[in-house]
């Protein structure tokens, strides 16, 4: 855009401005799109890689080099997994399941109570309780094996049961729950929380029918965050475990190679079987979850 003095009749100056008839590049939108690009690559990549080769024959698989476009197209892959390969992968599965969902049950049930408690009564040292709470957050997972595995099948005798999976798994998702949900507390007026204790309301009354409904974006991204959290771990699940009584589904996957051959057909749709409802979870729930994390971000 140039500037040009035009006379005016009046014998005044006037400024005007003309647009060039041609645009220029914009180099800013072409790098945000080729660093979209990049990053959808480097984050898609792997999933893409696993998924071909959950439909791909076994010749096909071990050619060399790869081919990056399969060129067969199998659903043995799915049906081994299921059946001849791994008989338990479907038990195991179900252990996943039910272990998720009754640890993140229980994060939210004491979380939310934690956190009503330090977002909303006054105590001393309540600074205090939330920083230790964080601080098992930073704790290495892995120095907490051996004196559980010694505890679980000592003192408790629980080893290789749904319990022995919940506990430690309680252990990761309450801190990560009580921060949050302390923060969806503290955003929330105080003011109808004392009108329901005027009208007789307890305080677990006050929590469970006016607290977790107003911060329900909060509760339900929390939820999620657990579930998916329990649902990829490992560590524990390799651990506490020793067959398909209790066993998860990402323990399973590596039981599918043998001693002298490596399945890749089945371990590849073992993978997609366990990861597509956890994508299928976060695309039709992505708002829940965005306007979960951003809830109280903004305030006027």
């Amino acid at each position: 855009m140039a500037k040009q003095a035009v006379a005016v009749p009046s014998g005044k100056t006037r400024i005007e401005t003309t647009t060039p008839k041609g645009r220029g590049i914009n180099w800013g939108g072409i790098g945000r799109y080729i660093a979209l690009v990049v990053v959808l690559i480097i984050a898609l990549g792997p999933f893409y890689w696993t998924a071909i080769t959950s439909i791909k024959v076994d010749a096909e698989i071990n050619t060399s080099p790869p081919t990056l476009f399969p060129h067969s197209f199998t659903t043995n892959n799915y049906s081994q997994a299921f059946l001849s390969v791994q008989p338990a992968f479907a038990k195991d599965l179900l252990n996943s399941t039910v272990v998720a969902i009754l640890t993140t049950i229980l994060a939210l049930l004491f979380g939310s109570i934690c956190a009503y408690a330090i977002a909303r009564l006054k105590f001393k040292g309540k600074g205090g309780v939330l920083a230790v709470i964080l601080s098992v957050q930073m704790f290495p997972l892995i120095a907490l094996v051996g004196p559980l595995f010694v505890f679980f099948t000592n003192t408790l005798q629980v080893y290789n049961t749904y319990v022995a999976l919940i506990i430690p798994y309680l252990v990761i998702s309450l801190p990560v729950t009580v921060y949050f949900l302390t923060s969806f507390f503290r955003d929330l007026p105080p003011d109808l929380e004392e009108s329901a204790r005027i009208d007789g309301c307890s305080r677990l009354g006050t929590l469970w029918r006016i607290i977790l409904p107003l911060a329900a974006p909060g509760v339900f991204t929390t939820a999620i965050l657990s579930f998916i959290t329990v649902w990829n771990d490992f560590l524990f699940g390799l651990t506490l475990t020793a067959d398909s009584a209790a066993q998860t589904v990402t323990v399973a996957i590596p039981l599918f190679n043998g001693e002298h051959q490596i399945a890749f057909g089945e371990v590849s749709a073992a993978a997609i079987i366990v990861t597509v409802p956890l994508v299928i979870m976060v695309l039709f729930l992505q708002r829940r979850i965005v306007s979960g994390l951003t809830a109280g971000a903004v305030k006027g």
